[in-house]
Protein backbone atom coordinates (compact mmCIF):
# COMPACT_ATOMS: atom_id res chain seq x y z
CA UNK A 1 0.00 0.00 0.00
CA UNK A 2 1.30 3.27 -0.86
CA UNK A 3 1.69 6.60 1.18
CA UNK A 4 -1.28 8.39 -0.63
CA UNK A 5 -3.70 5.17 0.42
CA UNK A 6 -2.09 4.56 3.43
CA UNK A 7 -3.38 8.32 4.80
CA UNK A 8 -7.22 8.23 2.74
CA UNK A 9 -7.62 4.70 4.36
CA UNK A 10 -6.05 5.74 8.00
CA UNK A 11 -8.09 9.54 7.54
CA UNK A 12 -11.30 7.64 7.48
CA UNK A 13 -11.24 7.26 11.16
CA UNK A 14 -12.56 10.66 11.34
CA UNK A 15 -15.67 9.38 10.90
CA UNK A 16 -16.13 7.40 13.33
CA UNK A 17 -16.73 10.79 15.68
CA UNK A 18 -20.28 10.37 14.44
CA UNK A 19 -22.86 8.39 16.59
CA UNK A 20 -22.88 4.60 15.47
CA UNK A 21 -19.73 4.77 13.43
CA UNK A 22 -17.34 1.83 14.43
CA UNK A 23 -13.50 3.10 14.21
CA UNK A 24 -12.36 -0.03 13.38
CA UNK A 25 -15.35 -0.82 10.99
CA UNK A 26 -15.27 2.44 9.11
CA UNK A 27 -10.72 1.80 8.37
CA UNK A 28 -11.88 -1.77 7.19
CA UNK A 29 -14.17 -1.05 4.99
CA UNK A 30 -12.35 1.86 3.41
CA UNK A 31 -9.26 -0.77 3.46
CA UNK A 32 -11.50 -2.84 1.39
CA UNK A 33 -13.01 0.00 -1.11
CA UNK A 34 -9.31 0.99 -1.79
CA UNK A 35 -8.07 -2.37 -2.55
CA UNK A 36 -6.84 -4.21 0.53
CA UNK A 37 -8.43 -8.14 1.14
CA UNK A 38 -10.41 -8.04 4.08
CA UNK A 39 -7.61 -9.47 6.77
CA UNK A 40 -5.45 -7.28 5.00
CA UNK A 41 -7.77 -4.29 6.13
CA UNK A 42 -8.81 -5.66 9.87
CA UNK A 43 -5.08 -5.86 10.20
CA UNK A 44 -4.41 -2.37 9.24
CA UNK A 45 -7.57 -0.75 10.89
CA UNK A 46 -6.53 -3.15 14.28
CA UNK A 47 -2.56 -1.75 13.58
CA UNK A 48 -3.95 2.10 13.52
CA UNK A 49 -5.30 2.19 17.01
CA UNK A 50 -1.61 0.93 18.67
CA UNK A 51 -0.60 4.27 18.61
CA UNK A 52 -3.67 5.77 20.06
CA UNK A 53 -4.38 4.19 22.66
CA UNK A 54 -0.73 4.51 23.53
CA UNK A 55 -0.81 7.89 23.23
CA UNK A 56 -4.04 7.89 25.53
CA UNK A 57 -2.24 5.67 28.06
CA UNK A 58 0.54 8.20 28.14
CA UNK A 59 -1.12 11.44 28.74
CA UNK A 60 -3.16 9.40 32.05
CA UNK A 61 -0.33 8.65 33.52
CA UNK A 62 0.67 11.53 35.11
CA UNK A 63 -2.82 10.99 36.82
CA UNK A 64 -0.60 7.94 38.60
CA UNK A 65 1.60 9.91 40.02
CA UNK A 66 -0.78 12.23 42.20
CA UNK A 67 -1.92 11.87 45.79
CA UNK A 68 -5.01 10.41 44.73
CA UNK A 69 -3.20 7.19 43.55
CA UNK A 70 -1.52 6.06 46.30
CA UNK A 71 -1.81 2.49 46.80
CA UNK A 72 -3.49 1.97 43.75
CA UNK A 73 -0.60 1.07 41.74
CA UNK A 74 -1.12 -2.90 42.03
CA UNK A 75 -4.52 -2.82 41.08
CA UNK A 76 -3.93 -0.61 37.99
CA UNK A 77 -0.80 -2.75 36.84
CA UNK A 78 -2.92 -5.53 37.45
CA UNK A 79 -6.28 -4.18 35.58
CA UNK A 80 -4.04 -2.85 32.83
CA UNK A 81 -2.25 -6.47 32.38
CA UNK A 82 -5.70 -8.47 31.76
CA UNK A 83 -7.08 -5.64 29.99
CA UNK A 84 -3.87 -6.03 27.10
CA UNK A 85 -4.09 -9.81 27.68
CA UNK A 86 -8.28 -9.60 26.87
CA UNK A 87 -7.40 -7.18 24.08
CA UNK A 88 -4.65 -9.01 22.27
CA UNK A 89 -7.24 -12.15 22.31
CA UNK A 90 -10.11 -10.38 21.01
CA UNK A 91 -7.97 -8.81 17.99
CA UNK A 92 -6.83 -12.26 17.33
CA UNK A 93 -10.15 -13.53 17.60
CA UNK A 94 -11.49 -10.73 15.52
CA UNK A 95 -8.55 -10.98 12.09
CA UNK A 96 -9.36 -14.75 12.27
CA UNK A 97 -13.39 -14.22 12.00
CA UNK A 98 -13.40 -11.15 9.64
CA UNK A 99 -10.65 -13.20 7.56
CA UNK A 100 -12.98 -15.88 6.62
CA UNK A 101 -15.81 -15.01 4.68
CA UNK A 102 -18.65 -14.49 7.36
CA UNK A 103 -21.62 -11.72 6.80
CA UNK A 104 -20.76 -8.41 8.80
CA UNK A 105 -24.46 -7.53 8.93
CA UNK A 106 -24.71 -8.37 12.32
CA UNK A 107 -21.55 -5.78 13.12
CA UNK A 108 -23.16 -3.05 10.77
CA UNK A 109 -26.95 -3.92 12.62
CA UNK A 110 -25.46 -3.42 16.24
CA UNK A 111 -23.56 -0.08 14.76
CA UNK A 112 -26.94 1.27 13.54
CA UNK A 113 -28.85 0.59 16.75
CA UNK A 114 -25.87 1.58 18.92
CA UNK A 115 -25.73 5.09 16.43
CA UNK A 116 -29.59 6.01 16.84
CA UNK A 117 -29.30 4.81 20.97
CA UNK A 118 -26.92 7.87 21.42
CA UNK A 119 -28.09 10.02 18.94
CA UNK A 120 -31.33 9.79 20.15
CA UNK A 121 -29.75 9.70 24.30
CA UNK A 122 -27.88 13.09 23.02
CA UNK A 123 -31.33 14.65 21.66
CA UNK A 124 -33.30 14.04 25.01
CA UNK A 125 -30.96 14.93 27.38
Amino acid sequence: MGFGRAVLVGSAQILALLPGISRDGIVTVAGVSRGLNRADAVRYSFLLSAPVILAAGALKAKDLAGPMSKGMHGPILVGSLISGICAYLSIRFLTKYFSEDKSLNPFGIYCLIAGLGSLAYLVLK
